[in-house]
Order: C-alpha cells, then sequence, then structure tokens
C-alpha cells in the first residue's frame, strides 16, 4: 500500500498479530504502545535498523528484506524467531545477548556477514547463515543447543572454530565453500551427534573415494550430501579406520 505512516496504529494497543510487509517504512516507533503484539511481519521495506522498543511477548519477527546493517536493539525478552534474511548486515557483535534468552530460530541468510563471532546465543537451536561472505568460525563454543547450522554458498576454507561443547549440533550444511582437503573435514570429529552433512561442491568431494574417506573420519555419520550410508559402507569404512589404527601403532 505504499505507507510510509503508521502512526494510527499507537491506537490499537491491544493488536497481537501485525503484518506490515511490502510497505515503504523507515520508522517503527508507533508500535512501542503495542505491548501485547506475539507477532510482527516488516518485509519487503526500506527500514535501515531493527531496533525497536522492548515489546515484552512478542515471539516472532521478520524484517527480511530491508536495509539493515547491523542487530543493535533486539532486546525483546520472549523472542523465539527471528528473521533479517536479506539485508546488509555485516556484524552480529551488536546482538543483545542478555535479553535474548528465548531465541531459538535466527534466520540471516543473503547478508554480508564475514565471521560468526556475536552469535553466541545459549537456547539458540537454528541458525540459517547461507550466502554470505563467512571466513571464519567464531563464537560458536556458546551454542550449546544449537541442532542445524547452514553455512551453503559461503567462503569457508578452514572448519576451525568447532568445538565439543556444541554437543546437540545434528545437521550442518557447508555446501559451495572453499574447503579443499580432508583433513579439515576430520575437525569435525568434535561435534558428538552430528549426523547429516552436506559438503558437495566443495574441492574436497571431488577427492576418489570421497564418500568412503568421510565416513572413516566421522563413523557416527548417517547422511552425507543428503544420502544415507548404505551398511556396506559402514562395514567398510569400519574396517579401514581399523586397519589404519593398527598401521598407527
Amino acid at each position: 500500500r505504499h505507507l510510509t505512516d503508521i502512526s494510527l496504529l499507537e491506537c490499537f494497543i491491544h493488536l497481537r498479530y501485525v503484518d506490515l510487509s511490502e510497505n515503504k517504512l523507515q520508522d517503527l516507533s508507533p508500535l512501542s504502545n503495542l505491548t501485547h503484539l506475539l507477532w510482527l511481519k516488516v518485509d519487503g521495506n526500506l527500514l535501515t535498523s531493527a531496533c525497536m522498543q522492548e515489546l515484552p511477548y512478542l515471539q516472532i519477527i521478520s524484517f527480511a528484506h530491508n536495509h539493515i546493517e547491523d542487530m543493535e536493539g533486539i532486546t525483546h525478552p520472549r523472542l523465539a524467531n527471528l528473521s533479517l534474511k536479506g539485508n546488509k548486515i555485516q556484524t552480529a557483535l551488536g546482538l543483545s545477548h542478555g535479553k535474548l534468552f528465548s531465541l531459538q530460530t535466527l534466520e540471516l541468510r543473503g547478508n554480508k556477514l564475514e565471521s560468526t563471532a556475536g552469535l553466541s546465543l545459549p537456547k539458540l537451536k537454528n541458525l540459517y547463515l547461507a550466502q554470505n561472505a563467512i571466513r571464519s568460525l567464531e563464537g560458536l563454543e556458546g551454542l550449546a543447543q544449537l541442532t542445524t547450522l547452514h553455512l551453503r554458498d559461503n567462503q569457508l576454507q578452514t572448519l576451525d572454530g568447532f568445538c565439543s561443547s556444541m554437543k546437540c549440533l545434528q545437521y550442518l550444511n557447508l555446501r559451495n565453500n572453499g574447503i579443499s582437503s580432508l583433513q579439515e573435514v576430520a575437525k569435525l570429529q568434535v561435534l558428538p551427534m552430528l549426523q547429516a552433512l552436506v559438503l558437495l561442491d566443495n574441492p574436497c568431494s571431488e577427492e576418489p573415494n570421497y564418500r568412503l574417506e568421510v565416513l572413516v573420519l566421522l563413523p557416527h555419520l548417517q547422511r552425507l550430501d543428503k544420502d544415507l550410508f548404505e551398511q556396506d559402507e559402514q562395514a567398510e569404512a569400519n574396517r579401514i579406520h581399523q586397519e589404519r589404527q593398527e598401521e598407527a601403532k
């Protein structure tokens, strides 16, 4: 509707669900009176900041496809699901960790992040970071409850940064990065629950016996590049693993 002014909404203090997508909004301050708000969608506007007055019951926000450059000022204590997909965010260091203790899903696809520093959120379960410019993995040790991590279409060449405190991570998508060696894949041995891994479109996926070699390194893996491991593959990988252990003695 090409809205630029939503000051009329200040009167509707009991609104719980508000969708203001595809307008021309630059200012959300009139929403600060809506203290009962549970769900807010403001995709496709002209916002340059996600900063808002703290709303006590807000659980879901989508700021997708705006012009937001940082993550400052997001402080809603019950926020469980936050999307900032398709913005211009270069760093996550402005996140208010002390306030976002309910956040479980964070969507940051299609931004300009170069690092994961600042994303250490204790309750986070799903983190979507595809289509950024991430070169380094930092600050992941605080993601103790994370189960799903998407890093497709980034610029990772090494897999330093994963750690044993990520004891719930089950699904990891690294498709289309710059991981050239299976020695880097061996660094994922610190992830005790990893079950599904995607490495397609990395140079290492062209190595001979690639599937088998990954399974030798990560014997608990159940699925690689969408395909389940067969029993005979698991048996063969186990045999090779034991042989190499014997040789190393």
